[in-house]
């Protein structure tokens, strides 16, 4: 019987700078290789992996505000306003200010828009089985991923360590 092999977090520190061992490394890698899947699927309904998420914020609600939909992707607004630009001319949404309200800018599904969404059903599923994933799986991998993305929301107080 083979003897266990130690936990990662054992590894001495002077391995903390292999590039195998990045956090950020693997997260990019991943994130990079996983949009990748995403593309070809997403390009047979007219749609870059951004419009994407813009379009499935606007299924959950429409209309709604760029400054919402900014909030819900974690986006700035001056990023949002050219993937909006072009979901507008593909005929999918229209964005008109708010009356009463200049400065705000109300971002609606058109028919098209919406009647995507039924076409869109099956890019989750397709995703999962392109990349060998249960369901479960699916879920713990989102769990960890959003726990990240809160962690980033509210990191640790500095320490005070310095670089030598």
């Amino acid at each position: 019987m083979a003897a266990p092999t130690a936990p990662e977090t054992a590894a001495p520190p002077e391995d903390d700078l292999l590039l195998e061992r990045q956090l950020c490394f693997a997260l990019t890698v991943a994130s990079r290789s996983v949009v990748g899947v995403y593309k070809p699927v997403l390009e047979r309904m007219g749609l870059t992996h951004p419009q994407y998420l813009v379009m499935l914020a606007l299924w959950e609600r429409s209309p709604r505000t760029l400054k919402d939909i900014s909030e819900a992707l974690l986006h700035e607004p001056a990023t949002l306003s050219p993937i909006l630009r072009r979901l507008e001319e593909a005929g999918f949404v229209t964005r008109n200010r708010i009356h009463g309200n200049e400065r705000a800018l109300a971002i609606t599904l058109t028919e098209a828009g919406a009647a995507l969404r039924e076409q869109a059903t099956s890019v989750p599923e397709t995703i999962m089985k392109r990349l060998h994933l249960t369901r479960a799986e699916v879920a713990e991998l989102h769990r960890a991923m959003t726990g990240l993305i809160a962690a980033t929301q509210h990191p640790v107080a500095d320490t005070g360590d310095k670089l030598a």
